[in-house]
């Protein structure tokens, strides 16, 4: 019984962290999206080219994607490459 108690428990702590991690995930796009919103692309390009950036990301980063992109072109070109920027 103890050992079915530990796995529903850890399991809730594995699931509380993954929301966790998309609601961070969903707040680095969003800024991504802000700092975006004057390119000259449609929307939904810049949505895919943010979530592209935010997947390349390391889930430890403590940098904007904006920031981040500036310091990793090959991963910007990829991505924008990817979302139809160019």
């Amino acid at each position: 019984m103890k050992f079915v108690a530990m796995a529903f428990l850890s399991l809730g702590v594995l699931c509380a962290g993954g929301l966790a991690q998309a609601d961070d995930n969903a707040k680095w796009v969003a800024q991504c999206q802000k700092d975006n919103s004057d390119a000259k692309v449609s929307p939904d390009i810049v949505t895919k080219y943010c979530t592209c950036m935010n997947n390349k990301m390391s889930d430890s980063e403590t940098r904007t994607i904006t920031e981040w992109e500036k310091a990793n072109p090959q991963s910007r070109k990829a991505c924008e490459k990817e979302a139809g920027w160019l």
